[in-house]
């Protein structure tokens, strides 16, 4: 598991979660930037590319990176965290073998941070969403954050999940939105105030949950439900739709819950 250091941005690899120091690390939860959307977002390999530069003369390297990295490690480290995983830049993507782990480790990986930052660049500061003729509540469920499939398990899995404005201040926890999240989004209140955990729930219930979210490639739209069903699947990008169908049929392999077949509609009428 590779994360970054919240003073300079720099990345390390520990063997799993459990070995990051303390077992304290924070993580983000985002929407990725489209061409169009802003900066382009960093990899892996960019990252590693100004780590080496600034080594060489001295520099810090968060002085370099992207605002949403540097952003995210500067309130990171003011919250007392070391460590810090970003999605886009923690994963050699160019390694089939890391990406497998990464997409079947994912759910673990949110879980046990200690804290999830959900950063809404859609949405304004608190005061500025209390001028708006819209409501509150409004302004912030119509988020693309909540259309997108891979923020669903960001949103379930950690302990404490905390909502960032497009500057990055607090809007709130997800237990302070839970009502909200549960009228807008059918997502349960009780599994946002970890009151029940969503394995209480079916099948059929916990898939409803990703009701009218999207993924750029569509294999994602079954990839990013593994952790949310307790799957572990290898990914194959270019499989298309049969993702879903490997899925399914992981799933019929490991339990004996008969509500999976009420879900194709799911991914058939609305993606």
């Amino acid at each position: 598991m590779w994360v970054l250091s919240t003073d300079r941005a720099e990345l390390h690899s520990f063997a799993s979660p459990e070995e990051v120091p303390d077992a304290s690390f924070a993580a983000l939860s985002h929407v990725w930037n489209k061409p169009g959307d802003g900066p382009p977002e960093q990899s892996f390999q960019d990252v590693r590319k100004i780590q080496e530069t600034c080594a060489k003369d001295g520099t810090n390297p968060r002085d370099f990176v992207g605002e949403k990295i540097r952003r995210c490690c500067e309130l990171a480290e003011k919250h007392g965290f070391k460590w810090l995983w970003i999605d886009t830049c923690c994963i050699d993507k160019t390694s089939s073998a890391e990406l497998s782990e990464a997409i079947n480790s994912m759910f673990r990986y949110y879980s046990l941070a200690r804290i999830c930052y959900g950063y809404l660049r859609d949405v304004p500061d608190l005061d500025d969403i209390c001028n708006d003729s819209r409501s509150h509540a409004d302004v912030f469920t119509r988020s693309i954050w909540f259309k997108r499939g891979w923020t669903l398990q960001e949103l379930i899995a950690p302990r404490f999940f905390l909502f960032l404005s497009t500057s990055w201040q607090v809007l709130g926890t997800k237990a302070d939105f839970a009502d909200i999240l549960e009228r807008s989004h059918r997502i349960p209140a009780t599994v946002l105030r970890l009151e029940v955990s969503h394995t209480e729930f079916s099948v059929a219930q916990r898939m409803s949950w990703f009701r009218r979210r999207q993924t750029t490639r569509v294999e994602d739209e079954a990839y990013c439900l593994l952790g949310l069903l307790d799957i572990h699947m290898p990914p194959l990008y270019g499989e298309g739709r049969d993702a879903f169908w490997r899925l399914q049929k992981k799933i019929m392999k490991q339990s004996s819950d008969t509500t999976l077949f009420a879900c194709h509609h799911i991914f058939t009428s609305e993606m």
